[in-house]
């Protein structure tokens, strides 16, 4: 075995330095960094119902249930001059999907400007989160 100043070197290197704890205090969310995360939290969610209430109508109709619901629907309540599958059609779901979708990205996001607004408010009050950070 060796003992070779480059053998010492490599032997410092391997060792872990110990690792070093921050305590940091949150006090300011940025108001237009929270809007533009809430947006982009609140569009995905909006794909995500859309693709997923277009789903679900393609598998009620491909399995039939929309159809046994069209059928007790006229035998219950409206007799036959009623048709439920025009108003259940693939474009009246589509977009009412749409228009949910793009209401809730609306709502998401002015819900993320007004959390912002209501946290730095509150933060004047009673002094933020105490967070730990640490280092690997």
């Amino acid at each position: 075995m060796s003992n070779t100043v480059a053998d010492k070197l490599a032997r410092k290197t391997r060792k872990k330095a110990p690792a070093k704890q921050v305590r940091l205090k949150l006090v300011y969310v940025d108001f237009w960094s929270a809007v533009k995360y809430s947006f982009l939290v609140s569009l995905c969610l909006a794909i995500v119902g859309t693709v997923a209430m277009i789903l679900i109508y393609t598998v009620l109709v491909q399995t039939g249930v929309l159809d046994k619901v069209n059928e007790l629907f006229m035998d219950v309540v409206a007799g036959d001059d009623f048709n439920l599958s025009k108003i259940l059609g693939f474009p009246q779901v589509a977009g009412f999907a749409v228009v949910v979708g793009v209401l809730n990205t609306i709502v998401g996001t002015a819900l993320g400007a007004v959390a912002a607004l209501i946290y730095n408010l509150l933060v004047r009050v009673l002094g933020g989160f105490q967070l730990g950070f640490t280092s690997n």
